[in-house]
């Protein structure tokens, strides 16, 4: 069975930074690459149709995104990655993403260079890592190109 690293994407460098690292260590191990983008549910808005655009066009971008790094991955590797979209609170769907799928060897985040982690970060690499079904890899967001292909 192949290894499979699951990266989440969404518009952050440090979301690109783990993507990379993930991408890099999966040509290196022989394994491949699950791209997760995750949509948060929109807070309610009193109209529909406003609140139905606004959750459309978080879904285009999430597609996009999913797309963009789908299409990298497979300029790099020749292999077309495995890609998800999911809708809710992003803990939640991924703690359920990772129940459902006993393949994963290893979740990969990026940490922000600057600053607080973002909420799986904190979630995922504290309290809630030795719940996990497969280890946490946290790649610094202050790494450079290089230094990600030098450590993957």
């Amino acid at each position: 069975m192949l290894r499979k690293y699951l990266a989440v994407i969404d518009e952050t460098d440090e979301a690109r930074i783990a993507l990379r690292f993930a991408m890099r260590r999966a040509a290196k191990t022989g394994g491949v690459v699950h791209i997760l983008a995750l949509v948060p549910k929109e807070q309610f808005v009193a109209w529909g149709a406003v609140q139905a655009t606004i959750e459309d066009e978080a879904e285009r971008r999430a597609e996009a995104l999913v797309a963009g790094a789908a299409g990298d991955y497979f300029n790099q590797s020749g292999q077309r990655p495995a890609i998800s979209v999911m809708h809710g609170d992003a803990v939640e769907m991924l703690k359920g993403f990772l129940k459902e799928h006993e393949d994963v060897a290893a979740l990969v985040l990026g940490a922000a260079a600057t600053g607080a982690p973002g909420p799986l970060v904190a979630h995922f690499a504290a309290a809630s890592a030795g719940a996990l079904p497969c280890p946490v890899m946290v790649i610094p967001g202050s790494l450079s190109n290089e230094e990600i292909d030098r450590l993957s």
